[in-house]
């Protein structure tokens, strides 16, 4: 049995949240559950970080695929960079940390195999076979809330679904949701192209994740891609290290500042006007600089061959039970999952989740077991 003393200290920091914090007892979620000594979002915290997605975050794509630098972000790096960004932003801010943590480590679990250029390809197969968008944002709920069932609370997949961390904007408004509405933002993601470009958060501490995803990437990217040899550091436009400064550190702390100092006792985010032109800049910079070039032609024309290839196989092999998608993904899957979800959205969902170098193997098998069959005839 609990102890009601030990929730009581747990729950002491609550104590000090300001008055547009979020609140343990006003938290959301769509089953019940017995209550513990943590917070509902410490709770949702665990529950991301003892998830299978979370475990394969450290052989996923940030930006750059296949490099031999061990100093090169992947995406758990980046993710660990949101949160701490995203809790010192909030604790200045006298926000729930539970809450932003749990949001920060979550939300890129839906991202997949090469980054942007694979959810790209993803994209184009999930219209063509499933007639849906897919998009990673919106994956990561999927993945928590019906592949691996965690159960978290609506203000976590809410902030999740919202991070949406390639839209900037010099001011952050939250609006409060019912679990309901959450819901139909989330399903006509799949219907609407700019439908996630539409949400706003339910909570200012999912505003705090969503500009801390830029935050946790802009600068960072930067530095690996010099550290690549792709840009030099005196190639930064004076127009942005005027304001940002030229390394990681200096347009971290520029930035949590900034919006610290601008935020302060109101119930959004600010970023000062010179500070967010100088942050459009730079964000242009790194597309044109890093982003387009980090995949040549050659390696998008065989990613999209993989993808394809894969998604075939898998579709043509959903009942064989010596499969990979039967042995590594749907045996564990629960009835439910098993049957609402169809079989192209089953191949999508596997896909999704598929670490770099283990799509690199299952390609691998695939194209041996074509020449076996070949061999054999």
């Amino acid at each position: 049995m609990n102890n009601p003393k030990l929730k009581e200290i747990m729950l002491n920091y609550e104590n000090n949240l300001g008055k547009y914090a979020s609140y343990n007892k006003d938290a959301i979620r769509f089953k019940k559950q017995e209550d513990d000594i943590r917070s509902n979002y410490s709770r949702d915290t665990d529950r991301i970080l003892h998830s299978l997605s979370y475990t394969r975050y450290i052989n996923k794509t940030q930006v750059f695929t296949n490099n031999q630098n061990d100093h090169i972000s992947t995406r758990m790096m980046h993710v660990q960079l949101v949160s701490k960004i995203a809790r010192t932003i909030g604790r200045a801010l006298s926000l729930n940390e539970d809450l932003i943590e749990a949001i920060s480590l979550g939300h890129d679990i839906g991202h997949v195999p090469y980054g942007h250029t694979g959810e790209r390809i993803l994209n184009d197969i999930s219209l063509k076979y499933d007639n849906t968008y897919f998009m990673h944002n919106v994956q990561s709920v999927r993945n928590l809330m019906y592949v691996e069932e965690k159960n978290l609370t609506v203000q976590v997949l809410d902030g999740i679904l919202a991070h949406n961390g390639e839209m900037l904007t010099n001011t952050y408004h939250y609006k409060p949701k019912t679990k309901e509405e959450f819901l139909e933002e989330y399903n006509n993601c799949y219907i609407d192209k700019n439908g996630s470009k539409k949400i706003i958060p339910m909570t200012l501490e999912g505003c705090v994740v969503r500009i801390s995803d830029i935050i946790g990437y802009i600068g960072r990217d930067l530095e690996d891609a010099i550290r690549l040899g792709m840009v030099k550091q005196e190639d930064i436009p004076k127009t942005i290290t005027k304001y940002l400064g030229n390394t990681n550190t200096s347009i971290v702390n520029t930035l949590v500042l900034d919006i610290i100092n601008n935020s302060l006792d109101k119930n959004y985010l600010k970023i000062s006007d010179d500070i967010f032109k100088a942050l459009q800049e730079l964000i242009k910079f790194n597309y044109k600089h890093i982003y387009i070039p980090s995949h040549t032609k050659k390696q998008v024309e065989e990613y999209t061959k993989m993808f394809n290839d894969l998604f075939i196989y898998y579709k043509n092999n959903i009942k064989n039970k010596t499969n990979s998608i039967y042995l590594n993904f749907l045996k564990d899957k629960s009835k439910e999952y098993l049957k609402n979800t169809t079989d192209n959205r089953k191949v999508i969902d596997y896909i999704a989740g598929m670490t770099d170098k283990y799509i690199e193997k299952e390609y691998t098998n695939y194209i041996n077991s074509i020449k076996g069959d070949n061999n054999e005839q």
